[in-house]
């Protein structure tokens, strides 16, 4: 039977995966050029995260990743026309993916004994990382150099989860407040928003 951990890893998997299909079909990318959107957005954060870990990346030890991306690319060929009606859709599946692979990054990082700043920026690599490679890929500007709340959000989950795993809560219960905090941050930061300063500069600055 898979693990607490397995199954948010393969939730957050399926769900990144759809977000980063959903925006190649905007794109007008055909099935394969979609699949690898697709898959490098599912899995892009946690190679980055498993590499500067010293472990082998998931993918490599376990086809499911692989499944999960082409049961994702399935969903969209199938639903694709009720998925863009959904104003939402993108959104909300990126906003799932971003908390579960947040949790799974801090989760993984303390179980190999690192301290918590460690697991925090693991956690926000795990979350962050694929979708700025997915924008790359299509030719949009990164969700995270944006003043949308969207890394800040995997730092908020992750000291989240870490304090309620200081504190002594069991692991599923850390798991699912960290990920609901990721979660609950994203929406208001969106729905009210909320967004960090700009960084003022001037225009000849950029200009030259």
């Amino acid at each position: 039977m898979p693990t607490f951990v397995q199954i948010l890893d393969f939730i957050g998997t399926f769900a990144f995966a759809i977000s980063g299909i959903r925006l190649a079909s905007a794109k007008r990318f055909d099935w394969f050029g979609a699949y690898v959107v697709g898959f490098v957005v599912a899995i892009g954060g946690g190679t980055i995260r498993d590499v500067l870990l010293d472990v082998t990346p998931g993918w490599m030890t376990d086809p499911i990743y692989l499944i999960c991306t082409g049961l994702a690319l399935l969903w969209v060929i199938l639903f694709g026309k009720y998925l863009i009606h959904l104003n939402n859709t993108f959104f909300i599946f990126d906003s799932i993916g971003l908390a579960l692979f947040t949790v799974v990054g801090v989760g993984k990082s303390i179980a190999l004994g690192y301290p918590f700043w460690v697991a925090i920026i693991m956690g926000s690599i795990t979350g962050a990382a694929g979708g700025v490679i997915r924008d790359v890929l299509i030719n949009e500007i990164p969700l995270i150099f944006r003043k949308e709340i969207y890394a800040m959000a995997c730092v908020v989950g992750g000291t989240v989860y870490w304090f309620c795993d200081f504190i002594g809560l069991e692991s599923f219960l850390c798991q699912t407040i960290g990920g609901a905090s990721v979660f609950v941050v994203r929406i208001l930061a969106v729905k009210y928003n909320i967004c960090l300063p700009i960084l003022a500069g001037h225009e000849d600055e950029s200009s030259s």
